[in-house]
């Protein structure tokens, strides 16, 4: 089983080399680690592209998903582990997961739990962050709970149900997983494998403004299929939510574009 692992990195010198020493330190090798730098303007490319143990690609900056997909389509093996460029593994991740996948050839798809690092401050998991696992899409629904530096899948379940959407800036995960789900079961190791770091600059989730019009987008991809139902209805509170924003902060463009989503909704 040979594993490629994908990190994207935009303007992280500071943290990469991090991420690919926890890789460097798995009690079991990966077979490749490509770095796709999205056009970073910081000495991003001094520090990396002469680093002899991985595949650095540069590329102009075009987002996380097209910095993933372009690590995908460069990568030479058929199971692919994604990891953040300021997150990092700890050292039994890889061994764990391809565990867990040898032991259960018709899984395709796993994740881990994690460690959340705030500010070195660790931060509890609430109830509705709890990680799923098996045919889960309904679980992943309301919120994303599979952290891509968790996970590991092989190349054919992308080649199935399609990429990272390189148009949505943030969310894109939450995007993939449900167009995953909807027809993969998830592996699901409960261990923290991971720490996910946050609290510093250049975080697309912390920074992004109203992101639940991101994952509306994403819901509205699924209006038509089996969940239509539960679908409508996540869509309807995620609209509830911007339009309170917006009243409060008298942003009529959101008023008015959400405003109408809910009648379109209301009158199917």
């Amino acid at each position: 089983m040979k594993i490629s692992v994908v990190i994207p990195t935009f303007n992280r010198a500071g943290f990469v080399q991090k991420a690919i020493d926890s890789v460097l330190n798995q009690t079991v090798s990966v077979d490749e680690i490509i770095i796709v730098d999205d056009g970073s303007t910081d000495n991003t490319r001094e520090v990396l592209e002469h680093n002899s143990s991985i595949k650095y690609i540069y590329q102009e900056n075009s987002g996380v998903s097209s910095a993933r997909n372009k690590g995908v389509f460069e990568a030479k093996n058929d199971w692919i582990a994604f990891l953040d460029s300021d997150d990092t593994w700890h050292e039994e991740k890889i061994e764990k997961q391809m565990y867990l996948h040898l032991q259960n050839d018709s899984i395709l798809i796993s994740h881990t739990d994690e460690l959340w690092n705030r500010n070195n401050k660790i931060i509890k998991q609430k109830y509705h962050q709890l990680k799923p696992s098996g045919f889960c899409f309904l679980d992943n629904v309301p919120s994303c709970k599979i952290g891509p530096s968790t996970t590991l899948l092989h190349k054919s379940v992308l080649e199935d149900v399609g990429y990272f959407d390189e148009e949505l800036i943030v969310c894109e995960d939450y995007d993939l997983w449900l167009r995953v789900l909807l027809k993969y079961e998830l592996g699901y190791l409960d261990e923290k494998l991971i720490t996910k770091y946050a609290g510093h600059d250049n975080q697309l989730s912390f920074s992004t403004f109203a992101i639940d019009k991101y994952r509306i987008q994403a819901l509205e991809k699924h209006l038509k299929g089996e969940y239509k139902t539960e679908i409508k209805e996540e869509i309807l509170k995620k609209c509830a939510v911007l339009l309170k924003g917006a009243h409060k902060h008298n942003n009529l463009d959101i008023i008015s574009v959400y405003e109408k989503k809910v009648k379109q909704l209301d009158n199917t």
